[in-house]
């Protein structure tokens, strides 16, 4: 079969429209990589601002996914707690189900929120009263 007049050009300007092509493509590519990285590295930061802040699921957006039970009943929360936070929230007379009312510390287990009690009274930051009665020092 006979070729047709201009066919070998047009197989040229397909095969630089397919390298134009491949070169953008390449290039977007790397871009996707390059926001990808600032990304994680964003989320990084945000993890420890929220760490730092208190809050063991910075931010929750609505970007990221739900957050799975964990096994084995209580729960807890997420993150460490500052302790020292928590008491400066409180009044100056308080008992343990003050301190549950702090954010964060609604799901805590009891033996948790006597334990941070225990140790306010060992490093002198709160007294005992009464029974389940405490005050700041």
């Amino acid at each position: 079969m006979p070729r047709r007049k201009g066919s070998a050009s047009t197989a040229s300007a397909i095969r630089q429209f397919r390298r134009q092509a491949g070169s953008v493509l390449a290039k977007l590519r790397r871009d996707i990589r390059a926001k990808e990285v600032e990304l994680a590295l964003l989320k990084r930061d945000e993890e420890s601002l929220g760490r730092l802040a208190g809050r063991g699921n910075a931010g929750g957006g609505a970007a990221r996914a739900p957050r799975v039970a964990r096994g084995g009943g209580g729960g807890g929360g997420g993150g460490r707690i500052n302790w020292r936070s928590v008491l400066s929230q409180l009044p100056k007379q308080f008992k343990a189900s003050n301190v549950r009312q702090v954010r964060g510390l609604k799901d805590k287990r009891p033996s948790e929120i006597f334990a941070a009690i225990t140790r306010w009274i060992e490093a002198g930051l709160a007294k005992r009263k009464t029974r389940g009665l405490y005050e700041k020092a």
